[in-house]
């Protein structure tokens, strides 16, 4: 997640004098070690190999028989792919191997990457970039994120683990190698661009199969879709048809946006974009999340100021700038233009439903789930059928949210549930210094820590409460300031245990990549309460749920809701992993009683063999395997010259066990992970290979493979051996690993 148009989220954008949590770190750990008694045992991590469509829903909401694994992770450790290594095999000792590598007695290949034709009319990738915006919309989507396996059914209703649809999120781009003469080589930036630009960003949806042992895409599929930054798109819940949502009216075509001198209504937006992490329903519709969208828009003159009234008011919060991310598209597309169509951006920071085997239905954006820069949207059902969703806003110093169906899952009746996502409650987090903690409900009369109820917070004042609460969706960030939630070391990716082999508890983990200004300042300042932050910008101290100063290498968190029911308002929590470098030569840093020795703890023999850093990417197998992919430095630089590039590792989530299973090709972000119902193949993403190419002296396209040639360095053709990866671009894939022997991918 990152690259010249996408930030580490290190840029700050919030300040709250929501109070901090400082506790010593020994307490944290005592909770832990208390935590976990009640866990499953290490060889209860249960096979469920050919389960049905319910049975993969059940491993997330319910108990199931099954068999207990003898060998939960089955696979010895590949080596930290570092700059040393990459030098004792001949490389350049400023990168790491610029490969995929795995375990012995496991093949990975591409499936799909940037570029190639995933429906009717799509065109193959030739390697320069030179294709147009509308070939870009029938090809994959550029750098690859979260993504899930929906399985097809074959005969008699068996769900088929050789044939489904993979939905997979096309998070930002790389304006530098999206085009022939980069960004402003050529004829300079014009509406062209920006129209590539644009479909280049949103999802993809394709059809998959193996056929003859190999996997391919299907070309030519129905279900081959391109979600892009000008789909049109549903608004609907609590939100939809207010005022802030009533941006310009455009008519969109190839050559430009005409302002047409009308409003849109509210209910309808056009395109979806920075979409990060993901989830998915037991309905089977995907779960797309709008992350840093606010990077997209800018503007050629200056933004009101955050002084200025509520539309500065809401830039600052949610980090709304002139500049942006680099992207230009308000230079050509007044849409994007935020002093021209100050509404825009509202319509943008939401979770979007889509229906993966509906090509023709137009995506929604669910308001009721909030709006921020959404990270992921995991669901659990309860043993009542209740379903909630849970949710991280990743920014540094920012939130963790879920949100509480009013009405039951129905897991009979499809259609039943279709519209779930539009009523119930929106609750944040607040992390208490004793392992508990609290779900605060965002609703018009909650009180904030200031004794005002939100309905009379002037942030939220409306005519009656139904307008109350469309403004606390719409400025979620605001409500949690007021409601005293707890500030995180970026929340991002959410996952939940499965509920198998007995193991009934509600336990969410959800990964804090980093935050280097906590423990910063020697005043430290926090999210103001009346949501005047600047995105990003307060200098918290060390607390309970994050307690390390200068957290560059983040953590891991869990917690396990009162009474095994996602409805519950309390929580017990503790940290499962804090990640850090076994071998580090830096200096501690304290602050106050808080101590960072930069070693983290994680479980791993020997000592150090596993280690990671800024945890990003949060999965749970079939099971019971926990998954954690990075988003550290990609190249194995400064503070990650040990811990080498980025990796995706395997853990024991009841004991900590954790082995390095994969690692990247350099200036590569590991992310997106997915799997069969059979659990036999495994999908993974390998976002932005070579980024930073743009960045002096290579500033110019001539060099756009100086520090990547992957994936087709690594290999000649695609998964279905005849796809053929050209030279001239390092390209965002899906990876598809098997295990030689046939088995369960982590056995």
């Amino acid at each position: 997640m990152k690259g010249a148009s996408h930030p580490t989220n290190d840029v700050s954008l919030n300040p709250s004098s929501t109070p901090s949590i400082l506790e010593v770190i020994s307490e944290v750990q005592a909770g832990r070690r208390q935590f976990i008694k009640s866990g499953l045992s290490a060889t209860a991590l249960a096979s469920a190999g050919g389960l049905t469509l319910g049975g993969l829903v059940n491993t997330v909401h319910a108990a199931v028989s099954s068999s207990a694994m003898t060998q939960p992770i089955g696979f010895a450790n590949v080596p930290a792919n570092t700059r040393a290594l990459n030098v004792s095999l001949g490389g350049a000792a400023d990168a790491v191997v610029d490969k995929i590598t795995v375990p012995t007695g496991y093949t990975a290949q591409v499936l799909v990457a940037w570029g190639d034709p995933i429906m009717a009319g799509g065109t193959a990738f030739v390697g320069d970039a030179s294709e147009s915006a509308a070939q870009q919309a029938r090809q994959y989507g550029m750098h690859t994120d979260g993504m899930h396996f929906f399985p097809m059914q074959g005969a008699g209703g068996t769900v088929l683990s050789d044939r489904g649809i993979l939905c997979a999120n096309n998070e930002y781009t790389h304006e530098h190698i999206l085009f022939p003469g980069g960004q402003d080589g050529g004829a300079g930036y014009d509406i062209t661009k920006t129209r590539k630009s644009q479909a280049a960003h949103g999802v993809s949806v394709l059809e998959v199969r193996r056929v003859s042992g190999s996997w391919k895409v299907v070309k030519n599929s129905i279900y081959g879709r391109r979600v892009t930054a000008n789909t049109l798109c549903k608004v609907s819940g609590p939100a939809a048809g207010h005022a802030l949502l009533k941006s310009k009216k455009y008519a969109i075509a190839e050559s430009g946006s005409t302002d047409t001198g009308l409003l849109n209504d509210g209910t309808v937006a056009y395109g979806t974009i920075n979409n990060c992490a993901h989830g998915y329903t037991p309905w089977g519709t995907y779960l797309t999340c709008e992350e840093n969208w606010n990077g997209n828009f800018g503007s050629t003159t200056a933004v009101p100021s955050a002084s200025s009234g509520e539309v500065g008011k809401l830039f600052n919060r949610y980090g709304v700038t002139a500049s942006g991310f680099g992207y230009r598209w308000h230079t050509t597309d007044q849409r994007f233009d935020v002093n021209v169509n100050p509404n825009e951006p509202n319509l943008f920071g939401w979770v979007v439903e889509i229906d993966p085997t509906n090509p023709i239905a137009a995506p929604i954006k669910r308001t009721a789930l909030g709006r921020f820069k959404h990270e992921s949207a995991q669901y659990v059902v309860d043993a009542d059928n209740n379903i909630a969703f849970y949710m991280g806003d990743d920014e540094r110093n920012e939130y963790v949210y879920k949100f509480v169906c009013a009405g039951k899952y129905n897991p009979t009746n499809r259609a039943a549930n279709r519209n779930l996502l539009d009523s119930g409650t929106l609750y944040v987090a607040k992390f208490n210094s004793t392992l508990s903690g609290e779900w605060i409900a965002l609703v018009p009369g909650t009180v904030g820590v200031d004794g005002v109820a939100l309905r009379d917070n002037p942030n939220f004042l409306g005519a009656n409460d139904a307008e109350v609460l469309a403004k606390i969706l719409i400025k979620a960030r605001m409500a949690g300031d007021a409601v005293g939630a707890t500030m995180m070391d970026r929340p991002e990716w959410t996952g939940a245990r499965p509920r198998i082999a007995g193991y009934d508890e509600v336990e969410i983990y959800c990964t804090l990549t980093n935050n280097n200004r906590r423990g910063s300042a020697a005043t430290a300042t926090s999210n103001a309460v009346n949501g005047s932050t600047t995105a990003g910008s307060a200098r918290p101290a060390p607390d309970a749920a994050n307690p390390r100063p200068d957290n560059v290498y983040g953590h891991i968190i869990r917690w396990r809701e009162t009474g095994k029911t996602v409805t519950a308002t309390t929580f017990a929590w503790d940290l499962f992993a804090q990640a850090g470098d076994t071998s580090t030569a830096k200096s501690a840093k304290t602050y106050g009683s808080a101590i960072n020795d930069y070693k983290g703890d994680i479980n791993d023999i020997p000592n150090g063999s596993a280690d990671y850093g800024a945890p990003d990417g949060l999965w749970f197998d079939w099971f019971g395997r926990l998954w954690v992919q990075t988003d550290q430095v990609g190249n194995g630089s400064g503070d990650f010259v040990n811990i080498g590039g980025n990796m995706m590792v395997c853990a024991d989530p009841t004991t900590g066990e954790t082995r390095r299973f994969l690692t990247g090709p350099n200036k590569c972000e590991v992310t997106g992970v997915t799997m069969t119902p059979d659990g036999k193949t495994m999908f993974v993403g390998v976002q932005h290979p070579g980024e930073d190419n743009d960045t002096a002296p290579f500033q110019t396209i001539a060099t756009p493979t100086y520090y990547s040639t992957w994936p087709q360095g690594q290999w000649a053709v695609e998964s279905d051996g005849v796809t053929p990866l050209p030279a001239g671009r390092p390209r965002s894939a899906v990876v598809v690993i098997t295990k030689d022997d046939g088995g369960i991918i982590g056995s």
